[in-house]
Parts: structure tokens; sequence; C-alpha cells
């Protein structure tokens, strides 16, 4: 019994197909000032760099699914803070995924940056 059932296992067409991504030149920004309450829609084209506030905000690269596959978009960003001390690092440097924007967030105590899609 538990030989049919490795071999129905190992038979079966790829559980867990690889997720394709398609590379975009536009990136749809949502950024919220936690002190205002401003929302603004910013976008940009990979490469540029885009401002918010104090945050400039670099669009590395930008992928979205096809449209074949469970849509999502995810952007590489570099923040930096014209407020932070000269040398410091940026505020935020990585990736950030529409469908999923809490696995890696920009912790700043006055901005929210998340994407919304890439175009």
């Amino acid at each position: 019994m538990t030989r049919l059932l490795a071999l129905a296992l190992c038979c079966l067409p790829g559980i867990a197909l690889a997720q394709e991504w398609v590379p975009r030149q536009q990136a749809r920004i949502q950024a919220l000032d936690k002190v205002t309450a401003r929302v603004t829609v910013l976008e940009g084209r990979v490469g540029e760099t885009v401002s918010f506030g104090t945050l400039s905000i670099r669009i590395g690269a930008c992928h979205a699914r096809p449209p074949t596959e469970v849509p999502d978009s995810a952007a590489r960003f570099e923040m930096t803070d014209s407020r932070a001390p000269q040398g410091s690092p940026p505020v935020f440097r990585g990736w950030m995924f529409a469908e999923a924007p809490g696995v890696n967030m920009l912790e700043h105590p006055v901005y929210d940056v998340r994407i919304l899609r890439c175009l």
C-alpha cells in the first residue's frame, strides 16, 4: 500500500509549479504619510526615482505574473530619507509584493509604502 501511494505521488503532475514573472517597465506605488493621513499613488519607470515627502524611492525592477496565472506584482526598491544623517544606509532595500505586503515592508515612523502593480 505504501509503495502504491509513493508511486502515485511521484507520478502526479508538478504540484508546485514554478512561478513565472514577466519584467515590466513601470511601477504604481501607494504611499501613506502617517502623520497627515495623506495617501498618494505614484508612478515611475524602472531605473527612475520618485519622491514622497522626505523619501526618495528608486525603482530597481518591476515584475508581474502573466495573465494565465494568479495576479501579483513584485518590485525591487531602494528608499532613502533626506532627514537621515549623511552616510546612513537606505531605510529600505529589497523586494515588495503587491499581494503579500507584509512579507517585506518599509519600517518607517512617518511613511508606509507598498507596490500596487507593475505596468
